[in-house]
C-alpha cells in the first residue's frame, strides 16, 4: 500500500511538470532518493514513463530526465441531448486529438440505441487515430437529467425515447470495456469552466445554464455538490413568486424551463408579433438569437422580453447567492451567455448589498461538458492507471 501511494505521488507529480529529473521528483515529493528510483523503476515497467535522456546541467553531472507518456492511452467525453450526440477524444493529458458529432434526427433514441451509436462513434474515433479498444481508459458521459453517479443511473430524460431510471454506466461498460462515469451535463459544464474557462481557480461558485433547457452546477470547495439524491442544482423547478407555484415532477420540465428557454422566448415573441399592429418588428420566424441581439440594439418588444427573464435571473442569482454565497456565477447557454442578458442581470444585482457574487459568461459555450468530461477523467486517471493492490 505504501508503495502504491508513492507512486500515486511520483505519477502525479510526472503528470503536472511533463518532464523532470529524479532529483527534481525527490525535492517535489519529500521521498528519500532510493524510494524514488524504486517508484521510477517499477513506472517504467508498467510503460507509464519513458526517460528522455540527460537534459541541462547546472553545473554537475547532467541530470536524466523522464516524462510521463500521455500518448499511452486515450480518454473519451460524450454528451447526449435531445439532438446529437458529441464526442471529445484526448490524450492522458487532456490534449484533444479528435471530435465528432452524431446527429439524432430521425435515429432511434432509446437507452439500447444511443449506446449502439456511442459504440460505433468510439470504434470510428480510435480508427482514425490509430489506437486500440485497450488503450481508450476512460469514457465520461454527460446526460441532461438528474443522474445517480455513484451506480451510474439515469433517472429520466423526457426528450428521449424510454429514458426511465436507465443503468447507464452497466449498459456503455458492456459497450466500451472500460470505465465509466456518467455525469449530470450541467455538472460537468461547470467543471469545465472551472479547468479551462471563466471560473478557473474559483473553489466556489455556480454554473447556471440557459438554453433549450435551464439546470445549475454547483462547485463548492473545488468539487461538484450533488445532493442526497443526487438533484443539487435543478433550478428548473424553483419556486418563483413571479412563476406558476406547481409542485415538481420529475418526469416533466419545471416551470422555469417554460419561461427562460429558447422556446418560451419564442413564445412570447410570437405572442407579442400578434398583438403588435404597428409593424416596428419583425414577425417572421425568427431564432432566439436574434431576438436577443435585437434587445441589444434597442428593439423594443425584445427588450421587454429580455427584461422579463433577466428579472427571473437575477433573482435566481440572488436566492442561489443567499444559500451558498459563491464568489462566482457562470451564465452558459445560448440564452445565459448573451451579453445582453448578463448585462441586464448584473445592473439588477448592483442593488444588492451584500452575498452578490461576479457574474461572468461561459468562455467554453457548446464544449464546456465535453471539456468537463475530460477533466473529470484525468482526475480519476490515476487510480486506473495504477490500480489499488488487492491483498
Amino acid at each position: 500500500m505504501l508503495r502504491h501511494a508513492n507512486a500515486q505521488t511520483i505519477l502525479k507529480l510526472l503528470r503536472q511538470a511533463g518532464s523532470c529529473s529524479r532529483a527534481d521528483l525527490v525535492r517535489a515529493s519529500g521521498l528519500s532518493a532510493p524510494t524514488v528510483t524504486n517508484v521510477v523503476k517499477d513506472l517504467l515497467a508498467e510503460d507509464l514513463i519513458e526517460p528522455l535522456g540527460e537534459g541541462e546541467s547546472s553545473g554537475g553531472r547532467p541530470p536524466d530526465m523522464i516524462r510521463f507518456k500521455a500518448e499511452r492511452g486515450c480518454i473519451l467525453a460524450v454528451e447526449i441531448a435531445a439532438d446529437r450526440l458529441s464526442f471529445l477524444l484526448t490524450d492522458l493529458d487532456g490534449k484533444e486529438l479528435d471530435s465528432h458529432d452524431f446527429l439524432l434526427a430521425k435515429q432511434k433514441t432509446t437507452p439500447e440505441a444511443v449506446c449502439g451509436y456511442i459504440g460505433d462513434s468510439v470504434r470510428v474515433l480510435l480508427r482514425q487515430q490509430k489506437k486500440t479498444r485497450e488503450q481508450l481508459l476512460m469514457l465520461v458521459v454527460g446526460v441532461p437529467a438528474i443522474t445517480n453517479v455513484a451506480d451510474g443511473i439515469v433517472l429520466s430524460i423526457s426528450t428521449l425515447e424510454n429514458w426511465r431510471s436507465v443503468p447507464l454506466r452497466t449498459m456503455l461498460s458492456k459497450v466500451v470495456g472500460c470505465q465509466v462515469i456518467i455525469e449530470n451535463d450541467t455538472n460537468l459544464a461547470a467543471q469545465g469552466e472551472r479547468y479551462s474557462g471563466a471560473a478557473q481557480n474559483e473553489r466556489d461558485f455556480i454554473f447556471i445554464r440557459i438554453g433549450t433547457n435551464v439546470g445549475a452546477g454547483i462547485v463548492l470547495g473545488g468539487h461538484i455538490h450533488h445532493g442526497s439524491q443526487w438533484s443539487a442544482g435543478e433550478i428548473a423547478y424553483l419556486r418563483l413568486p413571479s412563476i406558476l407555484r406547481r409542485q415538481p415532477t420529475l418526469h416533466e420540465f419545471g416551470e422555469l424551463e417554460t419561461v427562460l428557454t429558447t422556446s418560451g422566448i419564442l413564445k412570447s415573441w410570437h405572442e407579442a408579433a400578434t398583438k403588435s399592429a404597428d409593424g416596428s418588428t419583425p414577425r417572421k420566424a425568427i431564432t432566439v438569437k436574434e431576438i436577443l441581439d435585437f434587445a441589444q440594439v434597442g428593439d423594443v418588444c425584445a427588450e421587454k422580453i429580455v427584461q422579463q427573464r433577466a428579472d427571473i435571473v437575477s433573482d435566481v442569482v440572488v436566492n442561489l447567492s443567499l444559500v451558498l454565497n459563491p464568489s462566482l456565477i457562470v451564465l452558459g447557454g445560448e440564452v445565459g451567455s448573451h451579453p445582453t442578458l448578463i448585462a441586464s442581470v448584473q445592473k439588477q444585482l448592483e442593488s444588492s448589498e451584500f452575498a452578490v457574487p461576479r457574474v461572468a459568461a461561459s468562455e467554453l459555450g457548446d464544449r464546456a461538458a465535453l471539456w468537463g468530461a475530460i477533466a473529470l477523467a484525468l482526475e480519476e486517471l490515476s487510480s486506473v492507471l495504477l490500480p489499488l493492490p488487492t491483498a
